[in-house]
């Protein structure tokens, strides 16, 4: 699988949590630069390379080292939190992975949290409870997973993931294809 330029500055740029204004700001460049260079919508010049590059803490070999290969292991620095979901916690493991087949994600849900409802869709999803009790919603079906309990369906009906208890709700979640 072959990333470009732009994907690979995005996908640094989110691993190292900052947003594109902060990157330019570090860069000394403009977010609308940023935001083009990410989109591969404009050519980028060896000097602008590399202050983005300083920026994100990366050498140029390590930038196009591993360019054209794929990805086997990923450390907890590499994961993206996403604080826009309005929940306790969304942070996905594999940085990158909208472009793969499944997306594996950890929800955390604190009690009365919940996402909203979703579906119906193609694809499917799976989750593993690692705390708290789940109350998971298919179409007219309600069940209640308790640490251990996993869960695997077709998303071809409404579904929605809830926290109707007292503890937190933590969660690894997979869905496939990616819904982000």
């Amino acid at each position: 699988m072959r990333m470009e330029i732009g994907q690979k500055i995005k996908a640094l740029r989110l691993a190292s949590e900052l947003t594109q204004s902060e990157l330019a700001a570090r860069a000394r460049l403009t977010k609308g630069f940023i935001s083009q260079v990410e989109r591969d919508q404009t050519s980028i010049s060896l000097d602008s390379l590399l202050d983005i590059l300083d920026a994100l803490g990366v050498t140029i070999t390590e930038f196009f080292g591993d360019i054209g290969q794929t990805r086997k292991v990923f450390s907890p620095k590499d994961r993206i939190s996403v604080t826009e979901k309005g929940i306790a916690k969304f942070e996905i493991l594999v940085a990158g992975s909208t472009n793969n087949l499944m997306d594996p994600i950890v929800i955390g849900l604190a009690p009365g949290e919940s996402l909203p409802e979703d579906g119906p869709h193609a694809g499917e999803e799976f989750g593993y409870i690692l705390s708290g009790t789940l109350t998971l919603i298919i179409g007219k079906k309600t069940f209640k997973l308790p640490p251990r309990h996993c869960f695997y369906f077709e998303a071809d009906e409404k579904h929605q993931y809830l926290n109707r208890g007292k503890a937190k709700v933590t969660m690894l979640w997979v869905t496939s294809p990616p819904q982000m």
